[in-house]
């Protein structure tokens, strides 16, 4: 477990989730936004991608409500070239986050906000964070409400930033900066 609070708990992905993660990412509602319909995962594509073990900063997790397992998390501290391609100084502690609640049973419970809450307050408290960003699709308006309910802000449009079912989309740079108050909960 990475951490915990009340019914959802976030813990790292096993080799035993490719099932699962393959039933999240071969789900048309959920590739959607994440991934794209025309990207499917097989347990196959799971396990080179989510589960191999790589260089890096990347950490993956499952979240679980009230025991079952109903969302994936990741997050990952940002290289230099990223630091560059969204404009950022090279010393300062910036890290990306990605998720999606993979059950669409358990969306619009606040299972997600909480998630990044959660998230957030792991990446600032424990892994010294001063700032946190996520890049979803401008299109998709449930998401960044969830994200600015966290206290995450727009900072700048990225234009055809990421390639999705064949179509380049656009999405927003948001952020989380832990240094000013007036964007915190």
């Amino acid at each position: 477990m990475l951490f915990q609070k009340d019914q959802l708990l976030v813990r790292g992905v096993e080799v035993t989730d490719a099932k699962l993660l393959s039933k999240w990412l071969s789900n048309e509602r959920v590739l959607f936004f994440f991934g794209g319909r025309d990207q499917p995962h097989d347990e196959e594509m799971i396990r080179h991608k989510y589960l191999a073990k790589r260089e890096g900063s990347t950490y993956r997790c499952i979240a679980e409500w009230k025991g079952k397992p109903v969302g994936f998390l990741q997050f990952y501290k940002l290289d230099e070239n990223r630091l560059r391609l969204f404009g950022y100084p090279l010393e300062v502690p910036v890290w990306g986050m990605d998720q999606f609640i993979g059950e669409p049973d358990c969306w619009n419970q606040g299972i997600g906000t909480q998630l990044v809450r959660m998230g957030t307050d792991f990446l600032v408290e424990e892994k010294a964070a001063e700032i946190v960003i996520m890049d979803p699709q401008v299109r998709n308006t449930r998401a960044i409400r969830c994200y600015e309910k966290c206290g995450f802000r727009k900072v700048r449009m990225l234009p055809r930033h990421e390639l999705h079912e064949g179509v380049w989309q656009s999405c927003w740079l948001m952020e989380y900066d832990s240094e000013y108050p007036e964007y915190s909960r």
